[in-house]
């Protein structure tokens, strides 16, 4: 291809992007609030960059990284000033500058660098433990009445707090948040308070399992709405909390339970519940106990983000926390809903971060406006639920879709929080597998990292301290640094 011919490409391209950012921007500019106007160039940015990727570039790509020039590969921060700069150095060397932009200067490739960092500050707090990645720890339920714990874990590197509401109660969580207050004190390190609202969590309840106490292929399981009771057809018998997830299931819908590890297919419905016959398990079967997950990846569950339980919390979260982590989120709407509680309450939301839990298919399909929708309003962060996420849309898509998030969040200028099973079996069970090291390595990335609680939750903060410091050196996000290589000879 010649140079002309890719310049005219690279130009209409940017036509095409510029145009397209205008009508996404303009949807999302009624969220924006005056005291949050920064937010503007962030969307100008997240609208192009997404106008952008509505294309397939990969043969464009091609041509421009033949000519020395840049493939637009990291253009998620400053999706514009990248096409600017490619279509100023492509005229100058054809002598087309003046149809052209000018090149860009640059402090804009640096600005989208520099809004990221100020919200991830505003969210997280400072960077300290000489490592860019924050780190999430989820506090015990000994952290309420075991100050020494909290203060070894902020010692360890905790820079947030993560208290459960689907546990405990606010008694426990004032005195958590209490301990860590003193730990702040002691330690002279910060450490902001998160609080995860449980949200229309679908769980197992009163599982009654006849056979071997262990669910096979083919075996038959009746999921209802009220408590199980003897029915000689339908032996296998569970409760699920949320009464609504029954109701609007069908048949020929999938069902998971527990993370993904038994599946089924939904065979009938009968006025008792749900008959699903099991097409996923382990070959010696596999336990399905109490308070175990249920997805429902088929069924476009209609439900209020903020349940009666989220309610209760709310008061106590709202008092306690620097962030609400907000499960079940899933467009514009529900952000409203909370932001509306935030305030009943008197609560400043300027103050207050919301971190929107990316768990369904539709908070993908609405990350844009999810994001638009918080950070218009207040700080905002996004944490990639890798677990749901996973089960909701097929483990084999999940690398995929992480990624994508990533880029997004980016694009957006919104700090990222990479969660669910990291270095899980280290902080269990004392020692950690060759996959999860590397899946450590790959959380330096984003902007934190969540651990949950286990025994060993010291040990896995230690070795999740040392990978992110490593990382810090090769990696920011997706541009490769080139320090010396000390491993090898030359």
């Amino acid at each position: 291809m010649s140079l002309d011919t890719l310049f005219d490409q690279v130009r209409q391209l940017r036509a095409e992007v510029v145009q397209e950012a205008d009508r996404h921007f303009v949807q999302w500019e009624p969220y924006i609030a005056p005291e949050r106007d920064h937010v503007r160039e962030s969307g100008h940015n997240l609208a192009a960059y997404l106008a952008l990727r509505q294309h397939d570039l990969r043969p464009l790509q091609r041509e421009l990284k033949l000519w020395g020039l840049s493939s637009l590969g990291r253009s998620e921060a400053h999706t514009l000033a990248t096409l600017d700069a490619v279509m100023a150095t492509l005229g100058q060397l054809i002598g087309r500058s003046a149809e052209a932009p000018d090149r860009p200067a640059p402090e804009v490739f640096s600005r989208g660098e520099s809004l990221l960092s100020n919200e991830t500050e505003r969210v997280f707090g400072p960077r300290q433990h000489r490592r860019s990645v924050r780190m999430m720890v989820t506090l015990p339920s000994e952290a309420a009445h075991d100050a020494q714990l909290v203060e070894s874990l902020v010692m360890g590197g905790m820079d947030i707090a993560r208290i459960n509401c689907a546990h405990d109660g606010p008694a426990q969580w004032e005195a958590m948040a209490a301990h860590v207050k003193i730990a702040e004190q002691r330690t002279g390190h910060i450490c902001k308070i998160a609080m995860d609202l449980g949200g229309p969590k679908c769980r197992t309840t009163e599982v009654t399992l006849a056979k071997h106490t262990r669910l096979r292929v083919d075996d038959v399981l009746l999921l209802r709405a009220s408590a199980p009771d003897r029915h000689p057809e339908y032996p296998n018998q569970a409760r699920c909390t949320l009464p609504e997830a029954i109701q609007q299931a069908q048949v020929g819908h999938r069902v998971f339970f527990d993370d993904g590890k038994i599946g089924a297919v939904i065979e009938k419905r009968i006025p008792e519940g749900l008959v699903l016959k099991i097409t996923q398990a382990s070959a010696e079967g596999d336990k399905l106990k109490d308070d175990k997950g249920i997805n429902f990846p088929d069924t476009p569950l209609k439900l209020s983000p903020l349940t009666e339980k989220d309610l209760r919390d709310l008061p106590t979260v709202v008092k306690l926390a620097h962030m609400i982590n907000y499960s079940f989120v899933q467009n514009a709407g529900d952000v409203k809903l909370l932001q509306e509680e935030i305030r009943r309450l008197g609560r400043a939301c300027a103050d207050l971060a919301i971190i929107a839990k990316i768990e369904t298919a539709e908070a993908i399909r609405n990350l844009s406006e999810i994001i638009m929708a918080i950070s218009g309003v207040q700080p905002c962060g996004v944490m990639i639920a890798r677990g749901d996420l996973a089960v909701e849309l097929g483990f084999e898509r999940l690398a995929e879709l992480q990624e994508e998030i990533l880029w997004v969040c980016e694009a957006a200028h919104v700090p990222v929080i990479w969660a669910t099973q990291v270095l899980e079996t280290l902080a269990k069970k004392g020692r950690a597998t060759r996959a999860e090291i590397t899946d450590a390595a790959m959380s330096q990335r984003a902007e934190a990292v969540m651990l949950n609680k286990g025994p060993y939750i010291l040990d896995a903060m230690r070795i999740l301290n040392d990978v992110l410091k490593r990382m810090d050196a090769h990696q920011h996000k997706k541009f490769a640094q080139l320090r010396s290589l000390s491993s090898f000879r030359g």
